[in-house]
């Protein structure tokens, strides 16, 4: 795979671009957090549990798993619904892709859409989220499936800085934050 700059941590990237659980499971946590602390998860996990193991997350003991992603500092903001959450996304990997987190966008040769399809089946990935991981997949991997861009719908466009997937390095990661400031105020005045 390729070098990223999701979470600001060359060593947390590292396992990001060479682990496709661990970057599933960046996109999951980004919510309620910073972008960078989303992604910084998955590297603070596998510190915890001495490697990310798809099988072993979905079939550790619940309480086990929160303890692990509960040590100061927490994985996520919220430990108990999303290390929940984190449990389910790899009992469902592990059950529908044999374990394998790639195959949701390599398995049989899909198109775009069929990726998003795919993507939105799973534990905490709405349409928007699975949209950004579209875009993310085909923007900062090798992922070229036909229609990639159509389906992950706006954050697909080419020169975009509207999530996750537009972030390469500092300054992009400083105008996603600026344009997601904007888009913020521009639904808070909509509510006025």
């Amino acid at each position: 795979m390729s070098s990223v700059f999701l979470s600001g941590d060359a060593e947390a990237d590292a396992l990001l671009a060479d682990d496709s659980f661990a970057l599933l499971m960046g996109m999951l946590l980004d919510q309620q957090v910073p972008m960078e602390v989303a992604f910084a998860g998955p590297a603070k996990l596998a510190e915890r549990l001495g490697k990310l193991d798809v099988v072993e997350i979905a079939e550790m003991d619940p309480d086990e798993f929160l303890e692990k992603f509960s040590i100061k500092p927490a994985v996520h903001r919220f430990p108990k619904s999303m290390a929940t959450r984190v449990q389910k996304l790899a009992a469902q990997i592990v059950d529908e892709y044999d374990a394998d987190t790639s195959a949701i966008w390599t398995s049989g040769d899909p198109t775009g859409p069929e990726v998003l399809k795919r993507l939105k089946k799973l534990p905490g990935f709405g349409e928007q989220k699975a949209k950004i991981f579209l875009a993310l997949l085909g923007k900062q991997f090798t992922f070229n499936a036909d229609g990639w861009r159509e389906a992950a719908g706006d954050y697909g466009a080419e020169d975009s800085r509207r999530s996750i997937a537009d972030v390469v390095d500092e300054d992009t990661l400083l105008e996603v934050r600026a344009f997601k400031k904007q888009q913020k105020a521009a639904a808070k005045a909509a509510k006025k």
